[in-house]
């Protein structure tokens, strides 16, 4: 576990960890992860974030049930996309694969952190600026605590269906499931768009840097 990881350095190699150990998660640890989303800036420091642990097996393999569903909804979507910015068609099908899975072992991850937001804060775009800078966090601490994370939002096409699982009240949204553990894999350096391809000054399409 390093611990001394520089900010940098870690959003650097903090990839997407769709593959996890079952080995359990320490709860201090967990908690950890939720008290770095806690530190984030929030519309109007409402803090309406609220964080669901989820470790019980039959509601894990209830949530995995709507997250395969939504996933062969989308399957076909995802396979003909062109490889992101910055990766190759080898790269493409190795995230896919790992995208599979995921979806096949999302319950076997030893801890789900469902992402929401209560009261007035709505269910859209402008909702998530108070909810997505926590995620971000979150993801960041699990990353120096040597744990592996990846923000999923598939869910959301079977919302009505998790917010039962949950038993959300009416004024609770999720916007994010963040499944935690042990990586399989190794975190490492990413493959992006250069800052120069995505970058306008003062007006689209004009040259920054």
């Amino acid at each position: 576990m390093d611990r001394k990881i520089g900010l940098f350095d870690a959003m650097r190699t903090m990839r997407a960890m769709r593959r996890l150990k079952p080995d359990p998660v320490p709860d201090e640890l967990i908690r950890e992860i939720i008290e770095a989303g806690t530190w984030a800036p929030s519309g109007g420091d409402t803090q309406h974030w609220r964080f669901i642990v989820v470790k019980d097996p039959e509601i894990k393999k209830q949530l995995q049930i709507r997250y395969k569903r939504a996933y062969e909804d989308l399957k076909e979507r995802f396979h003909a996309a062109p490889p992101p910015p910055g990766k190759s068609e080898l790269q493409k099908q190795r995230m896919l694969a790992a995208r599979d899975h995921l979806t096949e072992h999302f319950h076997e991850a030893p801890v789900l952190i469902v992402c929401c937001l209560v009261a007035d804060s709505g269910s859209g775009v402008a909702a998530g600026a108070s909810i997505y800078p926590a995620v971000q966090n979150m993801l960041l601490a699990a990353r120096a605590l040597g744990l592996g994370a990846t923000l999923t939002t598939r869910h959301l096409l079977y919302e009505p269906e998790v917010d039962e699982i949950l038993r959300l009240p009416d004024e609770a949204h999720t916007f994010a499931i963040i499944p935690v553990g042990y990586p399989l894999g190794n975190f490492g350096p990413l493959s992006r768009a250069p800052v120069e391809q995505v970058t306008f000054l003062d007006r689209w399409g004009e040259k920054y840097l």
